[in-house]
């Protein structure tokens, strides 16, 4: 007889007609699975393959993405202060502004603790398009200690916040606050010594390369309206400065690609300016263009294969013919390029520039010893 439990045993039936739409729900659920994943990874290979699209090549310098990314593609390298065994120059950061985080370094020459003489003092922006660069790179790092000790004087060189993160005005605003930082050191009790003790605030330059040349420029007429107290500004120098403009100018006519070039480097770096002819980088066009200038001396340096050449003859043409009245050099290196001084700053025409650049800051100097003291502006 068998026993209750064995009695309640069951028994499966595998039945055709419950096996089949399993498997055929589980087909459709894999097949469904599948297409999501191929979908998705579809998605997201277009999506990265659009945000990997260059918006702007800037090459050698740059290239902007579609994403918003920058990729800096030189100018990215940078170098301690200290002293310079080939100059005996000797430099160091000093913070100008804790709100931007941003630094100056400041270059003094070998001589300067053994003369009691103060000196004249450069102020100096670096190029790179507003984009890169700065002014720790070995680039800027190893011209400035050049040009001190060719020079004898104090510099000081500025760094700024760059596009496209920080989109113009900035590097006008923080050049600004580095100037005025500079300034409230003309009594002799600003925070670093090197400016209380060294400088003579009487004896003032600006100075830049391309974009560092626009803002030179820029802050020589912001100076007339605000002015800085002690702080004397004499001259300015713009090395193959960075103005442009809807009209070509020269030769400009003839290279649609470059102008092409240039105007998107601009909109990259100001993208709600006015366009070409914004006052910011055609100030020359500007009917007030040379009123304002706080200062009574130029010198421009161009270059004879740099496409913006003509930009710094018509900035020098336009500026004598102003109500301006002061004096205006200019200087051409033959057969060079844009920024070639700092790209081959032992060729002649850069030891030749250097030089020039020197004894433009110096003949004021000069001019003051020669007249018993008494400066000739």
């Amino acid at each position: 007889m068998h026993s209750a439990a064995s009695s309640l045993q069951c028994t499966i039936i595998y039945s055709p007609f419950i096996i089949f739409p399993f498997i055929i729900y589980s087909t459709i659920f894999v097949i469904f699975v599948l297409c999501l994943l191929y979908l998705l990874c579809f998605f997201f290979t277009a999506m990265e393959s659009a945000a990997s699209e260059i918006l702007i090549d800037g090459a050698p310098f740059f290239r902007l993405y579609k994403d918003g990314r920058i990729k800096r593609l030189s100018g990215t390298e940078n170098v301690p202060p200290g002293l310079d065994p080939q100059t005996n120059v000797e430099s160091k950061d000093v913070l100008y502004s804790q709100e931007i985080a941003q630094s100056v370094r400041i270059y003094v020459p070998g001589t300067v603790v053994t003369s009691a003489q103060k000196l004249p003092l450069l102020v100096y922006f670096h190029g790179g398009g507003f984009c890169i660069e700065s002014a720790f790179s070995p680039t800027y790092h190893n011209y400035l200690n050049a040009l001190v000790a060719e020079a004898k004087i104090v510099a000081v060189s500025v760094n700024y916040r760059r596009s496209p993160e920080h989109p113009l005005p900035a590097a006008y605003d923080d050049s600004w606050t580095a100037l005025k930082w500079v300034a409230s050191h003309y009594i002799g009790t600003g925070p670093e010594q090197w400016l209380n003790h060294y400088v003579d605030f009487a004896n003032v330059y600006l100075s830049g390369d391309s974009a560092g040349a626009n803002i030179s420029h820029h802050l020589a007429v912001k100076i007339t309206n605000e002015k800085l107290d002690g702080m004397n500004l004499v001259g300015i120098i713009l090395n193959h400065p960075f103005f442009w403009g809807k009209e070509p100018v020269g030769d400009e006519v003839k290279k649609p690609a470059i102008r092409e070039k240039m105007d998107g480097i601009w909109r990259l770096a100001y993208p709600t300016t006015s366009g070409s002819d914004d006052p910011w980088i055609n100030p020359i066009d500007d009917q007030s263009f040379g009123r304002f200038l706080g200062c009574k001396r130029v010198l421009v340096c161009v270059a004879e294969k740099d496409v913006m050449r003509h930009r710094g003859w018509y900035y020098c043409e336009k500026l004598k013919n102003s109500e301006w009245g002061g004096e205006v050099e200019m200087m051409e290196a033959q057969g060079e390029d844009h920024v070639f001084h700092l790209n081959k700053p032992n060729c002649p025409n850069a030891v030749a520039m250097l030089k020039k650049v020197a004894e433009f800051i110096n003949q004021v100097t000069k001019r003051r010893r020669a007249s018993g003291g008494q400066s000739k502006l």
